[in-house]
């Protein structure tokens, strides 16, 4: 099987709340999402997706997303996409970092792996663990009393893990993480999700302040050697997210004690052949995770449930399902949330099938 096209297609993907805050007065409003969709001489089309959670949350944006696409596409065309590990060499080789814009490309060539065999790719991953994977919900970033009135709303719809945007001002980040914690029933799960927001000062009167609550503090400041001091100083289980961008950065981290638990996000490491690399290096390290994205819509959640799926259950802390944050629906097959649960797909690849009718003409066609 050979590559013989790359189709690219931009779709905005609007929040259902209508704003998604976090630290530094960050917000995003409408997601710029970039879907691919790979074409071969066997017939099958792989479909991929990234999106990036706006210009300043990591190294990565839409357009950038799409140009780097551009520069990876005459080094695919004619080469197997079965063959992920030479995929990902041919991408590596062809363009310096840039990940995030990889990351569609090697999601689409599992799809192609899958449709090829037969073979949901979780099966691919190592296999179905347990029946479902739990899910934890983001609460954008509020005033303390309507953070907890959302978390209640959302334990209605069967949520049990609540990560809660924190990283401003210390006093109300206290408050916001009281107020959370006071709404909480027994077998809740709550992090408090800083997303780099704090100094270290700040962090530490956080951490300190909230010492007697059940409570991760997660990714508290912008440089991999402040969270670590931070860890050093508290007792509470501690999250690193944005700081674990590879299999370099997680050795670090484990050799240093610097993190319970981790965000694995498949767009930030370069797809799911390097995201399994870091999960399967996770599970014989005792390392729970994490198994998300920045961000996505229907086939974003299909790959992010995939992958949670072929995880040991010991080791999923949570997992994302994007796709019930947004409007637009850009996939049809795609898990879909039951009570605070979705499941990877039983058909072949990804499961899903892109929205042509949703996503429009393509914005570029490499050949």
């Amino acid at each position: 099987m050979k590559i013989t096209a790359i189709s690219v297609y931009q779709v905005g993907l609007p929040l259902k709340e209508g704003r998604y805050a976090w630290a530094d007065g960050k917000f995003v409003e409408v997601f710029d999402s970039t879907v691919v969709e790979i074409e071969t001489d066997a017939g099958l089309q792989g479909v991929g997706e990234v999106c990036p959670l706006g210009s300043f949350y990591l190294p990565a944006f839409g357009l950038g997303a799409r140009a780097g696409i551009a520069e990876l596409a005459p080094h695919l065309i004619g080469q197997n996409p079965c063959e992920s590990a030479k995929i990902n060499h041919v991408m590596d080789t062809a363009l310096l970092g840039h990940p995030y814009a990889k990351s569609p490309i090697d999601m689409a060539c599992w799809d192609l792996l899958g449709k090829a065999t037969g073979t949901p790719i979780c099966h691919l991953l190592g296999g179905r663990f347990g029946e479902n994977v739990d899910l934890y919900r983001a609460i954008s970033q509020r005033p303390a009393a309507e953070m907890a009135e959302n978390i209640a709303d959302y334990r209605d719809e069967g949520y049990r893990k609540f990560q809660i945007k924190v990283g401003g001002d210390a006093l109300e980040d206290i408050a916001r993480i009281r107020a959370a914690a006071a709404v909480l029933q027994a077998g809740d799960v709550l992090v408090a999700d800083a997303n780099t927001g704090w100094l270290a000062p700040d962090a530490l009167r956080v951490a300190n302040a909230v010492a007697d609550l059940d409570v991760y503090i997660e990714q508290p400041c912008r440089t991999y050697e402040k969270c670590l001091s931070i860890r050093e100083r508290t007792s509470l289980p501690f999250i690193l997210d944005e700081n674990i961008d590879g299999l370099e950065a997680l050795l670090r981290a484990n050799a240093d004690r610097a993190m319970d638990v981790i965000n694995l996000k498949i767009s930030k490491v370069g797809g799911i052949t390097k995201a399994r690399q870091i999960r399967d290096l996770c599970v014989s390290l005792g390392i729970p995770m994490t198994i998300e994205d920045s961000w996505g819509g229907d086939v974003i959640t299909a790959a992010i449930a995939h992958l949670a799926h072929s995880t040991p259950e010991a080791f999923r802390f949570s997992a994302t399902d994007f796709n019930s944050y947004v409007t637009v629906s850009n996939a049809s097959g795609a898990p879909q949330r039951r009570d605070g649960a979705m499941s990877a797909s039983d058909a072949p690849g990804l499961g899903v099938d892109l929205r042509h009718e949703v996503l429009g003409d393509p914005v570029a066609v490499h050949r």
